[in-house]
């Protein structure tokens, strides 16, 4: 009697098990899906939106603070160039000559405080720029790792976020907040560093829609934060050309 006792609570259990693994194969399968639905969206809207911008121009204005303080602001009408690299032309008048030694020493001061910050600066814009705008194949390359998760965004509705990590580097981390129904960026942001993990630099990426054309990046923030320099980036007046 004890046998068949043991016999019948070992089929009870196999039986909870076979059902236990019969529900979390089919949800399992269903987020593998969505997952991959959800980066074929992101890796197509990225490339639609590169080829859009390619037949624009647009105003792009930047500006530099170091410790709260601005220190410099330029503008450049800007336009991709044949590789996808953004090709800049200075819009802001050259500097006017200053004469007599009073001039030239109050010169060599200024650019001297500029080096300062401008080689720190020239990094972190370098660095960013493999980031924004994301590029498919690094998405699909962080899909193939293992390197995304899937969720809501937190408190909006409409919306859910990508986070891939490694994207880059080793222990970054980038987060995509996507629009379900235009499939569009909606916002990003990034926590990465130089060239060690402790020189930390963040960013937050606000994303627009041209007016019956592509999305952009309309604002966007870097922030270096051992040295406490930011940049803050406007792109306005998007020209068909």
């Amino acid at each position: 009697m004890k046998n068949g006792v043991n016999r019948v609570l070992y089929l009870s259990a196999s039986g909870l098990f076979v059902l236990a693994v019969g529900v979390l194969i089919p949800s399992t399968a269903a987020q593998n899906q969505e997952m991959q639905e959800r980066v074929a969206e992101v890796k197509e809207a990225a490339a639609i939106n590169r080829q859009a911008l390619a037949q624009y121009t647009w105003v792009e204005q930047i500006t530099i603070s170091l410790k709260g303080e601005q220190k410099k602001q330029e503008q450049f009408q800007v336009r991709l160039g044949p590789d996808g690299k953004p090709q800049k032309t200075s819009l802001d008048p050259p500097p006017s000559g200053s004469s007599g030694h009073e001039g030239r020493l109050k010169k060599r001061i200024v650019e001297k405080k500029k080096e300062e910050y401008q080689e720190y600066a020239d990094g972190i814009k370098a660095l960013i720029q493999q980031y924004v705008p994301p590029q498919k194949d690094l998405i699909e390359q962080a899909r193939e790792k293992g390197n995304i998760m899937l969720g809501p965004a937190a408190g909006t509705a409409g919306e859910y976020r990508l986070v891939l990590s490694n994207y880059i580097k080793q222990g970054d981390n980038m987060t995509l907040v996507v629009d379900k129904t235009q499939k569009d960026l909606a916002s990003l942001s990034i926590s990465t560093y130089l060239s060690k993990p402790s020189d930390v630099v963040n960013v937050t990426v606000q994303f627009s829609r041209i007016p019956g054309g592509p999305n952009h990046v309309s604002a966007e923030t870097i922030n270096g934060v051992s040295k406490q320099l930011t940049i803050a980036i406007q792109n306005t007046n998007y020209q068909h050309m």
